[in-house]
């Protein structure tokens, strides 16, 4: 993602940028934002970045799930707040460890320890896991059965896996973020850990070192992706980040102007009074490239000193103000401190197509017996899971 998809039509993007990156947006009559406009796929309230996040780890996960018999976790169990990446994480995460961690299993007896109270009437610790088996159980079990079958096979093989499997897995994730600070923010504003993601791509990681010898990828497959994706790897041309309050009329520029050379904080300004979507940030547009921009505005923004505020300038959009607050030089990607994590993508990408079958084939040898619907209370019996599992 970067600063363009993040702002409202208002913002002083390229013209031809930006029929050449919203080409899906044509259908848009309505005044819709940018980011609006293309969330028929991604959950309320993602940014690209999180919709990128999304595809990665969710095409990283599909296969391996559906061959697990793994079911989507239920609308209703979701959070209030919808975003891709809580999506993907709580899905994988929160559904087992609702299970495994913060509810003990009552097979061995007891459960009746109260958990909560609703006007005098007690809410047990057995209520409470009966209903996380029925919202979650098969789901949150089924990656716990794929998990313990997939070591068993990289033990059998030989496999060594590492921390620093999973630190790949999850760098493949980053490529998509411009930045660190980036993906940082994703993880926080979900209310996530690294722990959480790490743990959420473990399985995803494993399976990727189980199958590698399987894979194909080429020394030239690798050089291939890095020249076609040069942006994801730092390469850009000359830069500058700037903030901007934009309104209608020329007035409201000038006076907007005054109280900012009368000492009015810039970002605090934007909030209250800029027009456009990026009023929220303070104004801030991240950074862009002379290309980015209309000519008016990329024109005024790169001629500034770091720091200096403009006097207003006049676009199709409207009358901004801008303030130049960073910049940076051209800056070449580099392959040779590349080549590896490019690969691992590669063969990752290779992986998911070959996993479907592989795991469909190790739970089919497998003798599983799944004993989740079996409670003190009516001593049922054992259910198999599905695949490869068996009824005793």
């Amino acid at each position: 993602m970067n600063n363009k998809e993040s702002q409202s039509n208002d913002t002083p993007i390229d013209n031809e940028t930006a029929k050449e990156e919203n080409k899906v947006q044509e259908n848009d009559t309505n005044g819709e934002t940018q980011e609006n406009a293309v969330e028929t796929d991604k959950p309320e309230g993602a940014t690209d970045s999180e919709r990128a996040v999304a595809e990665t780890a969710v095409a990283a996960a599909a296969p391996y799930s559906a061959a697990a018999g793994v079911s989507p976790r239920p609308e209703a169990a979701a959070p209030a707040k919808k975003s891709a990446t809580g999506w993907i994480v709580l899905s994988a995460v929160l559904a087992i460890a609702l299970i495994v961690v913060l509810i003990k299993p009552p097979f061995g007896g007891g459960g009746n320890e109260t958990v909560a109270t609703v006007n005098g009437a007690n809410i047990s610790q057995q209520e409470l896991y009966d209903l996380l088996v029925k919202v979650n159980g098969e789901p949150a079990l089924d990656n716990l059965i794929l998990e313990k079958l997939v070591k068993q096979e990289a033990d059998a093989a030989s496999v060594k896996f590492t921390d620093q499997d999973i630190t790949d897995e999850i760098n493949v994730i980053k490529i998509d973020f411009p930045s660190e600070d980036d993906f940082n923010n994703v993880l926080l504003q979900n209310n996530l850990t690294m722990e959480d993601l790490r743990e959420d791509m473990r399985l995803s990681a494993m399976i990727r070192k189980v199958l590698e010898p399987k894979t194909t990828v080429t020394d030239e497959d690798v050089k291939a992706y890095f020249d076609a994706n040069l942006a994801k790897f730092g390469e850009h041309g000359e830069q500058v980040r700037a903030s901007h309050i934009l309104v209608e009329t020329k007035e409201e520029a000038d006076a907007i102007l005054a109280e900012l050379k009368g000492g009015a904080d810039f970002a605090e300004t934007a909030k209250a009074k800029s027009g456009d979507g990026s009023a929220a940030n303070g104004g801030d547009l991240g950074f862009f490239s002379k290309e980015d921009m209309v000519e008016p505005f990329s024109k005024a923004a790169f001629a500034l000193e770091t720091g200096a505020v403009s006097e207003v300038v006049q676009s199709d959009f409207g009358f901004h103000i801008i303030k130049k607050t960073d910049y940076r030089e051209a800056a070449k990607a580099n392959f040779d401190e590349n080549k590896d994590l490019i690969r691992t993508k590669l063969v990752a990408d290779e992986v998911r197509t070959l996993s479907s079958a592989w795991i469909t084939e190790i739970r089919e040898k497998a003798k599983i017996t799944n004993n989740l619907t079996k409670t003190p209370a009516d001593g049922a019996a054992n259910t198999g899971a599905e695949g490869g599992a068996v009824k005793e």
